[in-house]
């Protein structure tokens, strides 16, 4: 990746240009683009000018087979099909599809060169994506050249500055042109026979600085004045200084006519838009006018091309358009705006334009900033859909639309403030015009912006006062659900065993006929498996809830209870069907272009399965999979402290305690945890990673303070939260007694839950904070359990700690036959530090370590 800076003028685009020269010569595939003063509010603006030329020269077929399966989420940013209406893909899962095409191109064309110009004018989407895309760069045969101006850095949107310190890039500065090298300039300006004496030269080279435009812009005013290039005429160059940063221009564009300059002045205001039948609508000119306006203008090298007339160089077009009047220039962005929507190019191609109108109560620049917001949406550019609400809002909109811009304001893909979002929906709820569907949609919304907030009592209060204000039921039992929802992943609440009462009594209603009812029976499908109660319960309830499939991009619902519901069958020992479940839950969001934080939930709680069901090398990838995708969405987000605090329990189960307490460094992983509910909890992990370094005081203060907080909401299912037989492991050494009490309470939860995997657990760790025979009888019956359970990593512990408990008791050859066993399970499930300990006791056994030829 290459940069390189200068001031306007400094040459920088005709060094761009020699660039796609050369690229062109060594038959490399080039794409071009130019950022634009006035089109930095056009999201995905520069990707478009990058890739259409491209994509234009394939066949619709050869454009389906190389976006592939990106097509439906790709095609609509860069104008090759409509949006589909259901489709809001999320950014991140648009840029990861720009990915693919880009690097698809790359390596089937062969060298690529992408090149920007005037970077610093580029729209934030296409700057976010260059950014993520040049790290990537060095493996693939691409070059990327940008060029900017240094002394716009205050302009500059944070997407540039975050690409060049992402990449670490240098720019490399253009420095002025030397005296002898505007001599030159100024001849060849001049015309082939021109000799320009050596202090004219020099005196052009003081008053331009060496700035190749203004050099340039000084030898047009020379020659149009007829000045001889002597020694005696170099006192003369002071006067035509006006001349130069377009100063000069507009001065010709005058002695031109009126339609010469209506016409540059469309141009100006239209940017890559125009065409010359659309800048003869904008500048109100017959076509004859228009043709020969532009010829003229080509004449004069104020533009290039006649079909699609472009400005010669950005400081003409950035002097031209800033010498229009304002209020004509407003009225030309109006203009442009109207021919471009009756043309059929859209609402939100047009929307840059309305954006630069004023104000007047127009319903029809509301309607279409508002049609253009749903478009921005539709092809994964929120930022871009919040500028024309916002916009809308302004006009002001009529009141019923008034309603509809506000509650689209408060659009999930809008979050980016909280606060502003609560704002907005508490506006909308006082609208009298608001509709019915509406209404509830915007109560859910205002609730979770405010639980999004760390407010979950206000979220609270507002689906309690909603659910008594209405006179629908249905409506009661979806703000019941929906607070119930917010309930489940809060770390803190005031009354959870009421909560889980009410919940138990609602349930029981329910027969699951429409969506709501489902959502509320899967609530109840995890409520009662974290409390405990008997899986069967959890288990019918769940598939009850499950019906014919919930989807995880529902953007009235959201992908949590189908997630929750996915836990449960894993927590109540059917990791198939979670496994089945977390599969159809991340195709349908890649397929929907949905790859922020859900799909980073969804592959670490992928990954969390596989680990409780002891394929510990699977469950490490998968979790570093979440991280990695955690890490694109945000730091501090609930995805990514779910991802640290799985790979941090899978790099336990491995042995790598060094590893896990650097992750947890590295992410800061600890007090104060976040103010929602993590799988598995949060502060858990640490004490189990505490217990692991062997600072046992540290492990028992985390553990004991997950046992007080969820046993005030009335959470006992050690399955769930093992933090009672951590607890006893942690007190085994300071307080027995104590630590068998916890084991023996942790068993009786257990045995109550009911499944193989939570009795067998707990058992393992009962016999370990015992001594002697009744530890060895703990333990044989915890492998009874975890024999008949998916958890192998479980089985593996427990068969290496009973073969040592057998041997410390005599009993050699059953000692031997359990430590065989657990080599090999633990082997097979890539427990290293497992296999190790149970060499050990081995060796101390007098046994020879059998070779096993498994392979991981």
């Amino acid at each position: 990746m290459l940069s390189f800076a200068g001031p306007a003028g400094a040459g920088k685009t005709t060094l761009l240009a020699e660039v796609r020269h050369l690229a062109r010569e060594q038959e490399c595939t080039t794409l071009f683009a130019r950022g634009g003063e006035n089109e930095q509010s056009s999201a995905f603006y520069v990707l478009r000018q990058l890739l259409q030329p491209l994509l234009a020269s394939y066949t619709e077929s050869e454009r389906h087979n190389v976006l592939g399966d990106w097509y439906s989420i790709v095609g609509p940013v860069l104008g090759l099909c409509p949006a589909a209406d259901s489709a809001e893909p999320d950014p991140q899962g648009v840029r990861d599809g720009l990915d693919w095409l880009v690097t698809n191109v790359a390596v089937s064309r062969g060298s690529l060169v992408v090149v920007l110009d005037d970077a610093h004018w580029a729209d934030p989407e296409s700057l976010t994506w260059l950014s993520s895309f040049a790290g990537r760069v060095d493996d693939l045969p691409v070059l990327v050249v940008v060029a900017y101006r240094p002394d716009e850095v205050p302009d500059i949107p944070r997407a540039f500055g975050d690409m060049l310190s992402r990449n670490r890039m240098r720019p490399l500065d253009l420095a002025p042109l030397s005296p002898a090298a505007v001599t030159t300039l100024v001849a060849r300006e001049l015309g082939p026979d021109a000799e320009v004496d050596e202090e004219f030269g020099r005196e052009a080279w003081k008053i331009t600085g060496g700035n190749p435009f203004e050099t340039v812009e000084l030898a047009v005013a020379v020659r149009e004045e007829g000045l001889a290039p002597t020694r005696e005429n170099a006192p003369q160059l002071h006067d035509m200084s006006g001349a130069m940063s377009g100063a000069g221009v507009l001065d010709r564009l005058e002695r031109m006519g009126t339609s010469v300059v209506r016409m540059a002045w469309a141009v100006a205001v239209l940017g890559t838009e125009a065409s010359a039948s659309l800048a003869a609508s904008v500048a109100g000119l017959s076509p004859t006018e228009a043709g020969e306006a532009l010829d003229r203008l080509a004449a004069a090298e104020i533009v290039r091309g006649v079909e699609r007339p472009e400005f010669g160089h950005p400081l003409i077009a950035t002097a031209v358009y800033r010498d229009i009047p304002p209020a004509m220039r407003v009225a030309l962005h109006g203009k442009a705006a109207w021919e471009l929507i009756e043309a059929g190019r859209g609402a939100a191609v047009a929307s840059r334009h309305l954006l630069e109108t004023h104000p007047e109560e127009d319903e029809w620049v509301a309607g279409h900033l508002q049609e253009a917001a749903r478009e921005y949406l539709r092809t994964g550019a929120p930022d871009a859909a919040r500028r024309c609400l916002d916009r809308a809002l302004r006009e002001p909109p009529p009141a019923e639309m008034k309603a509809t811009v506000l509650y689209e304001l408060g659009s999930p893909a809008l979050l980016y403030d909280p606060s502003v979002t609560v704002n907005h929906l508490r506006a909308a709820l006082e609208e009298p015009l608001l509709g019915k569907d509406m209404r509830v949609d915007a109560v859910i919304r205002l609730a979770r912006s405010l639980a999004h907030a760390g407010q979950v009592r206000e979220a609270a209060e507002v689906l309690a006062a909603e659910a008594q204000a209405t006179t629908d039921p249905r409506i009661r039992l979806r703000m019941h659900t929906e607070h119930f929802l917010r309930a489940a992943f809060t770390a803190e609440e005031e009354d959870g065993p009421g909560r889980s009462r009410l919940l138990t009594q609602l349930a029981q209603r329910l027969t699951g006929r429409d969506l709501t009812e489902r959502y509320a029976l899967g609530l109840r499908a995890w409520d009662a498996m974290v409390r405990g109660e008997p899986a069967a319960i959890a288990l019918d309830h769940a598939e009850r809830a499950l019906g014919s499939g919930l989807s995880w991009t529902d953007q009235h619902w959201g992908s949590e209870v189908p997630m929750l519901l996915a836990l449960t069958f894993m927590y109540c020992d059917r990791p198939e069907r979670a496994e089945e479940l977390f599969a159809e839950g991340i195709a349908d969001s890649e397929r929907k272009g949905w790859r922020g934080g859900q799909l980073a939930i969804g592959y670490t709680l992928l990954g969390y399965v596989r680990y409780r069901t002891g394929r510990l090398s699977d469950a490490e990838d998968f979790a570093r999979a979440g991280l990695w995708a955690a890490d694109r969405v945000g730091s501090g987000t609930p995805a990514q402290w779910y991802a640290v605090s799985t790979l941090i329990e899978i790099l336990l189960a491995r042995g790598q305690v060094d590893a896990a307490q650097e992750l947890a460094v590295r992410y800061a992983f600890g007090k104060p945890f976040p103010p929602v509910v993590i799988i598995p909890d949060a502060q858990a992990v640490l004490g189990e990673l505490r217990l692991a370094q062997g600072a046992h005081g540290e492990a028992v203060e985390e553990l004991a303070a997950v046992g007080r907080r969820l046993d005030r909401r009335g959470v006992h299912n050690p399955a769930w939260c093992p933090w009672q037989p951590n607890l006893a492991l942690a007190t085994s050494d300071t307080s027995p007694q104590r630590a068998r009490h916890l084991a023996k309470e942790a068993v009786q939860r257990a045995e109550r839950f009911g499944t193989e995997s939570a009795i067998g657990q707990a058992l393992y760790a009962a016999g370990r904070v015992h001594d002697g025979p009744e530890s060895a009888d703990l333990l044989q019956k915890a492998v009874g359990h975890l024999e008949k359970s998916p958890s192998v990593y479980e089985l593996a512990c427990a068969l290496v700690d009973l073969g040592a408990a057998m041997r410390r008791t005599g009993r050699l050859v059953q000692a031997a036959e359990s430590l065989y066993r657990g080599v090999e399970v633990a082997s097979s499930c890539g427990a290293d530090a497992v296999v190790a300990k149970a060499r050990r006791e081995l060796a101390d056994a007098g046994l020879r370590p059998r070779r096993l030829g498994i392979h991981r």
